[in-house]
């Protein structure tokens, strides 16, 4: 059983895995060690349990494949919402840790909660500042510029595309939020172009 204080049964034999692992096992014999004489096993842990107190699970919370049940304690301070966290929920429902795509779709769920909160913020009373946030005003301010000339940063590779990153979406969103404006004027004042 997992997350108790019992060590769980080799799958194989020590010498099993000795023959096959090179380098199995060196730390077995305490001798071997480099810690051995200070190393001390006699003192007591004070853990008071021999299975951890298991934390209350309300709703649905994302957990490896790899794993029967969740462990005793696990992180609640970001709970999945929109899109991101329907995407995150397959990653973890569908794929091992394993998995390249996993890892793949995680990434690209923040990418896609940066998105939603970015969208989110422009619907709330102070929407994102992105001349401050994102360092812009700094690159001007603090010597942006002669810093990437003068050593040897490993982000002049990619500086070029920075402005594109930085500023693309905030271009796309603000394009098509005066369009939507556009449009949505010109059926108020019924002038709404040929049809």
């Amino acid at each position: 059983m997992t997350y108790t204080a019992d060590k769980p049964p080799l799958a194989r034999s020590r010498d099993e895995l000795r023959a096959q692992i090179p380098g199995w096992g060196v730390d077995l014999d305490p001798a071997d060690r480099p810690a051995f004489p200070q190393e001390r096993r006699d003192l007591d842990s004070g853990a008071h349990w021999d299975f951890p107190e298991r934390q209350e699970v309300h709703g649905f919370r994302e957990r490896s494949i790899e794993h029967g049940m969740m462990p005793p304690v696990f992180g609640t301070s970001v709970p999945l919402k929109g899109l991101s966290g329907v995407i995150r929920r397959y990653a973890y429902a569908r794929f091992s840790e394993a998995r390249a795509a996993h890892w793949l779709l995680l990434l690209g769920a923040d990418r896609v909660d940066a998105v939603e909160s970015h969208l989110r913020s422009l619907l709330t009373a102070h929407p994102d500042n992105p001349v401050t946030e994102t360092g812009i005003r700094a690159e001007l301010t603090h010597h942006g510029l002669a810093s990437r000339r003068a050593g040897r940063r490993v982000d002049t590779r990619h500086q070029w595309m920075d402005p594109i990153l930085v500023a693309g979406p905030w271009l796309v969103t603000g394009t098509v939020a005066v369009r939507a404006v556009r449009r949505l004027a010109r059926r108020r004042t019924g002038t709404g172009g040929p049809a």
